[in-house]
């Protein structure tokens, strides 16, 4: 009995133990901050990085230290700020948020942080005080991180902020809001404008030369530097339900480019994420590295953030010695804290000197996505089209008329649903030769549905049954209902592949389309109206019918062919 007793009382001062570690009360590690955890601290780089919004303080000054993770949550930490090569802990901090906690260390109240429960974490804020006296020198922040029970790393500093009596408070910010730093912004520390583009800054945006504080539909990316400073002072917004993001690139595609992301968290707050891009994949997320004065909001689901940054620009992991870059900006939806597939990207259309102001305008597309969009727009708004119209409302025009055994109106029809079929098909390869892969976004799911039923459209027709068997409704039915379909499909293709030529901020080529929908949607009405008309009363000739229907084939065309001219040469000049 004693022997089981013995065991029970084992297990629960284990138990004990464990949640003691857990709940983060662990001032035994005060002193070398190294977890109780009878295992050896890790030696590679850590997963993890500390940042401070500023590199100088005086007496008294607070500093926002941020812990963040790249790509692995950690489970546990311990912070202290400390004197650059010192062991002891300095000043005092106050946390944001139920996931830390204040603990005493050396007889100093408040001088750590840790964790509160064993629950992942991939961001943790709070606010370091300076002391108000005494024989101040430089500090770095010192932070150690549990991943799990047995992985664990001691001794993550941030970079050394230096003690200046003379320090000025950080760039964009008077003073430290808790309700602030708590959500990781306020709109109103933020400075997106195109104040200063070409002249202090450089600045990209899409649509071109658009103000962010102005436009709400405005992606906006700047840039500046001050003479003999490596720092780069960058700020980005846009609108996106997820996050948008910039990238230093060697050149206009996707891959080996140094990115920062601005986005939704697990928790809906928006983060900033340093990370690079290693092709056509979600790229790998970095530790945040030498980054301060960090502000960010979400407003109307427009996402802004601005920052200063002393990484060096690497579009390669080994580093890069090269000062131009073309500029990228991308924006796409993410879930539970993962970016997802970019909906939307723009890049410059030249390399840019960060260091030098200008305008920066985008990268022309390609003259074979123009030809894509050029022939999906020829296939689907007139040749499509006029096919038909033809089958529906003109097969009495040359009624009697029959070339290779065949009437006219169906030879007709034939043609150019055949021409339409193949520009589709044409159209298709070009995009996914020139684009190498899956873009994303809603505009190839449509284009591939789209092909797929136009592919099968004819084939079914080539095993259609006679004109008077009894089961011809079904194929007449099906072969309707399937270019409508296809039809429907295909104007909701044009429209969100129109959305990336349109390169003004009052996107004139959607309103075309617009219009053009609406005129072919007007002359449908005009001859379904007529055919019915016809039906219904048998007092019109013959003639007179035609002759109507011909003029309403006219206006159509007519018509068709000014709007299909407007949005070709847009996409032309695009």
């Amino acid at each position: 009995m004693e022997r089981y007793i013995f065991i029970i009382v084992l297990l629960v001062c284990c138990l004990l133990a464990v949640r003691c570690y857990s709940s983060g009360k662990v001032t035994g590690a005060c002193d070398n901050m190294t977890p109780q955890h009878k295992k050896g601290a890790q030696q590679s780089p850590a997963p993890f990085s500390v940042t401070t919004d500023r590199f100088s303080f005086k007496e008294g000054d607070e500093i926002i230290v941020r812990l963040l993770a790249a790509s692995t949550p950690f489970i546990g930490f311990m912070l202290q700020a400390r004197e650059v090569g010192g062991s002891s802990p300095l000043g005092s901090f106050t946390v944001t948020s139920g996931e830390a906690q204040l603990l005493t260390c050396n007889g100093l109240s408040n001088s750590a942080v840790s964790h509160t429960s064993d629950s992942p974490k991939s961001s943790i804020l709070g606010i370091w005080r300076a002391p108000i006296s005494g024989n101040l020198t430089s500090i770095q922040f010192s932070a150690s991180f549990a991943k799990d029970y047995s992985t664990f790393w001691v001794g993550v500093r941030s970079s050394p902020v230096t003690y200046n009596i003379s320090a000025a408070p950080p760039a964009n910010s008077t003073s430290i809001s808790i309700t602030s730093i708590s959500s990781f912004a306020s709109s109103s520390k933020l400075s997106n404008s195109s104040t200063g583009c070409g002249s202090t800054k450089v600045c990209f945006s899409q649509p071109l030369n658009c103000d962010p504080g102005v436009s709400p539909d405005c992606y906006f990316l700047s840039a500046m530097t001050s003479p003999g400073d490596t720092a780069v002072q960058l700020e980005m917004t846009g609108p996106s339900d997820g996050y948008i993001a910039i990238g230093f690139s060697d050149d206009q595609r996707m891959g080996n480019d140094d990115i920062y992301i601005c986005g939704r968290d697990s928790g809906g707050l928006i983060q900033l994420q340093h990370a690079f891009s290693t092709g056509r994949k979600r790229p790998d997320i970095l530790p945040l590295g030498n980054v301060s004065d960090v502000t960010s909001s979400v407003n109307n689901s427009i996402i802004s953030c601005s920052f200063t940054t002393r990484n060096p620009i690497s579009t390669q992991r080994s580093g890069g010695s090269s000062s131009l870059y073309y500029l990228m900006i991308v924006h796409g939806p993410s879930s539970s804290g993962t970016i997802g597939v970019h909906t939307g990207t723009f890049i410059s259309d030249t390399k840019v000197d960060i260091s030098s102001p200008q305008v920066v305008t985008s990268e022309k597309e390609p003259p074979i996505i123009k030809a894509h969009g050029s022939l999906m727009l020829i296939a689907w708004m007139t040749t499509g089209s006029l096919g038909m119209i033809i089958a529906r409302y003109l097969k009495g025009v040359a009624k009697g008329k029959h070339y290779f055994g065949k009437d006219v109106w169906f030879l007709a029809h034939v043609s150019l649903m055949t021409l339409t079929v193949a520009a589709t098909i044409i159209a298709f390869i070009l995009a996914f030769s020139e684009v190498g892969g899956w873009s994303g976004g809603a505009h190839p799911v449509l284009g591939c549905i789209v092909m797929i039923l136009a592919f099968f459209q004819p084939i079914a027709a080539m095993f259609r049954c006679g004109p008077h068997h009894h089961w011809r409704f079904l194929f007449n039915w099906s072969h309707a209902l399937n270019a409508v379909a296809i039809k429907g499909l295909a104007v909701a293709a044009i429209f969100t592949g129109l959305s990336y030529f349109s390169t003004s901020e009052d996107s004139w080529l959607l309103k075309v389309m617009g219009g053009f929908v609406g005129w072919e949607a007007t002359l449908y009405i005009l001859l379904e109206l007529h055919m019915r008309w016809k039906l219904n009363d048998h007092a019109e000739s013959a003639s007179e019918s035609t002759r109507m229907e011909l003029l309403l084939l006219v206006l159509f065309f007519l018509g068709n062919i000014a709007f299909l001219v407007a949005l070709l040469v847009g996409i032309g000049s695009s």
